[in-house]
């Protein structure tokens, strides 16, 4: 896996080939825990956080537009893979706390083992976010180039 690994993207074209990378390496890890494959997304405003996980939707055949789910929250993609049922994008940029989350479903969504969850902001929802997470930390260089840390 990616883990404690940095990959660097100086354009659109690497995002799009690292977040492939990534989720291949994530779909073939064995989960030992039950539930949802939880992703924790991480970086400053426009760091491209949402970019990646648009990303992962065309890798995984989604055909509608993955935009940010800044404002409506949560946005829910049908997948036609046979472990996944559905993709979850949540933005917790806007939420207080952890109890706006799990008023939101929060918990169904990451026990059900046939979903895929991409959160943005966790670190405002820290203690709803899962331990078996896995991280993502995108940081802009003044160069613009988008460096991933995969935690």
């Amino acid at each position: 896996m990616l883990k404690n690994a940095t990959k660097v993207s100086k354009n659109i074209k690497e995002t799009k080939e690292i977040a492939k990378i990534f989720l291949e390496n994530i779909l073939k890890e064995k989960s030992k825990k039950k539930g949802a494959l939880v992703v924790g997304l991480s970086g400053d405003l426009g760091a491209g956080k949402t970019t990646f996980v648009q990303a992962i939707a065309k890798h995984l055949g989604v055909k509608n537009k993955v935009n940010s789910p800044t404002f409506v929250i949560i946005k829910k993609y049908a997948l036609k893979n046979k472990k996944h049922k559905f993709l979850f994008h949540l933005d917790a940029y806007r939420l207080k706390n952890e109890n706006e989350l799990l008023s939101l479903g929060w918990e169904d969504m990451i026990n059900d083992d046939n979903y895929l969850v991409f959160i943005e902001w966790p670190e405002n929802v820290l203690g709803a976010v899962p331990l078996y997470t896995k991280n993502i930390h995108i940081l802009t260089d003044k160069n613009n180039h988008k460096h991933f840390k995969f935690k």
